[in-house]
C-alpha cells in the first residue's frame, strides 16, 4: 500500500473530551483485575440462578438429571433413578447438562453412534474426553462407568475456562487492533456480559468457540505487525488458520472466519505483477491458513463418511453418502432439525424472531458502521500496518454480517444470541458507543444483561427459547 492508503482510528475516535464516570474508573483501574473481579462476579450470578432453580423443584424435562445420575441408557429410555439422589452438587451441575449439553455430554462418554449426534461439533467431547482418559491413566477420576457426571463436571470447567480466556485474549486483541486500552477493556468486560449467558458456563461449545476465533484473530493481526519480518508474517497467518480451523471443528460457523484470508488474497493478488515472489509467499501463507480453517469441517465429514457410507458398519450407505458433496452435518440438520432456506420462517416462530431481533440488529448495524467508521485520513506511522488492519476489520464485519443473513434464512433463528458471542467486531463498537456517551450502548448493556439473566433461569429450568 502507498502512503495514501487509509489509516486506522479508534472507534472511539469521535468521542468528546471528556468522559462518563464509569469510564473513569475503568480506565484508572487495572485491566486483568477489572476482567478477573468482573468475571468472577458475574458466573457467581449465574452459578446462583443455576442453584436456585434446583431448589425450587426439578426441571421441565429431567433427562438431564437421569443422564448425569444413571448413564446415557437411563437418558434414552426413560428409566427411573437410582435410589440414590443426585444431592446438591449433582443438581446442580445436571441444570447445566440441559438441552444440546446432553449430546456433547453423552459423546464425551462413548464418542458418536447415532447420525442426528453429528449436527453437534467434535471439539467439546474430544477435549472432555481426553481430559478424563488422562486423569482416569494417572488415578485421579473415576471409571468411567454409570452417569455423566465426571463429564459434565469437566465441561463445565472447560467451558468457564475457555470463557475466562476468551475475554482476556479479546482484550488483547483489541490493543493490537485498536492501540487503546480503554475500549479493548470494555469490550472484554462486555464478553463477560454477554447475552449468551449460560451458554458460556454450561458445557457447549460457544466459550471454546469464542477463545479459539478470538487467538485466530489475534494472530491474524500480530501478523500485520511483522510485516518486515516474511516469515513471522507467514506464520502468524498460518497459526491464525489453524486456531480458526479448530474453532470450526467446535461450532459449524466457523467456516465464516475463512473471510479474512480470502479477503486478503483478493487485495493482494493485484501486487502480483509488481512484487511477485513476495506475493506470491503472501497468498500460499494465506492458502494454506484458509485450508486449515476448512479442514475443521472437512474432517469431522470425511470420519463421519468412512463411518455410515463405506459399508464398514455393517449397514446400508444413508442417502447423503449419493450426494456430489456428501456432508452428513448438512443433512442431519435438515433431516432432525429442519433447517434449512426459510424453513423456520412461520407463524409459530415469530416470537423466536422478535427475540432475536436485537442480537441481529447489533450485528448488522455494527457491521456496516465499524468499517466506515475506521477509515480516516492517513495519520499513522507505519500505513501498510493500518491497511491491513483496516482489511481485518472489514473482512471480520463481513463475516458477522454474513452470520446474521444465515440466521435469518437458514438457522433456528434464536441461537444468534450465543453464537454471535464469537466474533468481536460488535462488541468494539458497542464499546465504542458507551465511551462516547450514545444512549444506544447503555440501551444495548442493559438488554444483553437482562437478556442473559432470563435467558439463565429458561435454561436451568428446560424452559425454551434455547
Amino acid at each position: 500500500m502507498t502512503a495514501s492508503s487509509p489509516s486506522f482510528k479508534s472507534p472511539r475516535a469521535h468521542a468528546p473530551t471528556t468522559t462518563t464516570p464509569s469510564t473513569r474508573i475503568i480506565s484508572s483501574a487495572q485491566p486483568y483485575r477489572t476482567l478477573v473481579t468482573a468475571f468472577l462476579i458475574w458466573k457467581a450470578v449465574l452459578f446462583a440462578i443455576a442453584l436456585g432453580s434446583t431448589l425450587v423443584g426439578d426441571a421441565y424435562d429431567t433427562s438431564a438429571d437421569l443422564l448425569v445420575h444413571g448413564g446415557v441408557e437411563a437418558a434414552t429410555t426413560g428409566q427411573q433413578r437410582a435410589q440414590q439422589p443426585l444431592g446438591l452438587s449433582g443438581g446442580l451441575v445436571s441444570r447445566f447438562a440441559s438441552w444440546d449439553a446432553i449430546y456433547f455430554l453423552s459423546s464425551a462418554k462413548r464418542g458418536y453412534i447415532y447420525e442426528q449426534e453429528w449436527a453437534f461439533g467434535a471439539g467439546l467431547p474430544i477435549v472432555v474426553r481426553g481430559i478424563l482418559q488422562g486423569a482416569r491413566h494417572v488415578g485421579i477420576a473415576p471409571p468411567a462407568e454409570g452417569g455423566v457426571l465426571p463429564e459434565a463436571v469437566i465441561g463445565v470447567t472447560v467451558a468457564n475456562t475457555a470463557h475466562f480466556l476468551s475475554v482476556i485474549v479479546l482484550f488483547r486483541l483489541g490493543q493490537v487492533v485498536w492501540r487503546d486500552r480503554t475500549l479493548s477493556l470494555v469490550a472484554a468486560l462486555l464478553h463477560i456480559v454477554s447475552p449468551a449467558g449460560m451458554f458460556l458456563t454450561a458445557p457447549y461449545m460457544e466459550s471454546s468457540y469464542a477463545f479459539l476465533a478470538f487467538t485466530g484473530y489475534l494472530l491474524f493481526a500480530l501478523s500485520s505487525q511483522a510485516e518486515s519480518r516474511a516469515l513471522t508474517r507467514d506464520v502468524y497467518l498460518v497459526l491464525a488458520g489453524i486456531f480458526f480451523g479448530l474453532a470450526t471443528a467446535f461450532r459449524s460457523n466457523g467456516i465464516l472466519n475463512g473471510i479474512p484470508f480470502a479477503w486478503e488474497v483478493l487485495r493482494h493478488l493485484p501486487n502480483l505483477p509488481h512484487k511477485p515472489f513476495d506475493t506470491i509467499r503472501r497468498l500460499v501463507a494465506l492458502g494454506i491458513g484458509g485450508i486449515c480453517v476448512a479442514l475443521g469441517s472437512i474432517i469431522p465429514q470425511a470420519i463421519a463418511y468412512g463411518q455410515f457410507c463405506s459399508g464398514a458398519s455393517g449397514v446400508d450407505p444413508r442417502p447423503w453418502c449419493e450426494a456430489y458433496l456428501p456432508s452428513i452435518f448438512t443433512f442431519v440438520q435438515e433431516h432432525y432439525w429442519n433447517v434449512g432456506f426459510l424453513r423456520y420462517w412461520t407463524i409459530s416462530n415469530l416470537p423466536l424472531f422478535l427475540l432475536a431481533t436485537p442480537m441481529l440488529a447489533i450485528l448488522v448495524r455494527s457491521g456496516v458502521e465499524q468499517p466506515t467508521s475506521a477509515r480516516q485520513p492517513v495519520i499513522a506511522a507505519k500505513p501498510v500496518e493500518s491497511a491491513q488492519l483496516t482489511s481485518l476489520i472489514q473482512s471480520a464485519a463481513a463475516a458477522q454480517v454474513v452470520l446474521a443473513v444465515l440466521a435469518i434464512a437458514m438457522y433456528h433463528v434464536q441461537i444468534i444470541t450465543r453464537i454471535s458471542s464469537g466474533y468481536p467486531l460488535w462488541y468494539w463498537w458497542v464499546a465504542g458507543s458507551l465511551i462516547r456517551g450514545e444512549k444506544v450502548g447503555g440501551y444495548i448493556v442493559k438488554f444483553m444483561v437482562l437478556y442473559a439473566l432470563i435467558q439463565g433461569v429458561l435454561f436451568t429450568s428446560f424452559l425454551p427459547p434455547a
